[in-house]
């Protein structure tokens, strides 16, 4: 596996997030080596509240209600793209969902940088390869398969 070099930019707009900007590099790094793409890059990433994920979900899909995780292609190959995360949403899975917060932001991460590189569940088949896919990133980062839990 080849890992990329990655800039990752990230924007928190919400004071109550805890500081995690050293892990988010790697972990888009180890995800899109995984994927085998190996070329330079940048992601923006923006870390919110459910107020304003919630907004850009019924603006730009139609769902007014807030999400875990939106993310936004870009079509440029160096810019891959922006990758929001709701903090109450994933404090609130996290805690129904008996995971710690750290492990849940991590999967919501690797879903997004996913659905950055065109990966999507809209379909049975390509939600079993989308898991499967975040299993395996998540394993090498040393978190247990999330389905399981």
């Amino acid at each position: 596996m080849t890992i990329p070099p990655v800039e990752c930019d990230i924007l928190c707009e919400d004071s109550n997030w805890p500081d995690i900007n050293d892990n988010v590099t790697s972990i888009i790094r180890t995800t899109l080596g995984h994927i085998d793409y190996t070329h330079p890059c940048e992601v923006s990433i923006v870390l919110t509240n459910d107020e304003h994920i919630r907004t850009l979900n019924r603006d730009y899909r139609g769902k007014d209600k807030a999400t875990n995780v939106l993310s936004f292609p870009q079509d440029e190959p160096e810019m891959l793209g922006d990758i929001i995360i709701a903090l109450e949403t994933i404090q609130r899975e996290a805690n129904e969902q008996n995971k710690s917060f750290d492990n849940h932001f991590t999967h919501m991460l690797v879903h997004g940088c996913l659905h950055l590189m065109g990966f999507d569940h809209i379909t049975d088949d390509e939600a079993e390869e989308m898991e499967t896919l975040e299993v395996q990133i998540l394993k090498q980062l040393n978190i247990k398969n999330p389905y399981e839990i």
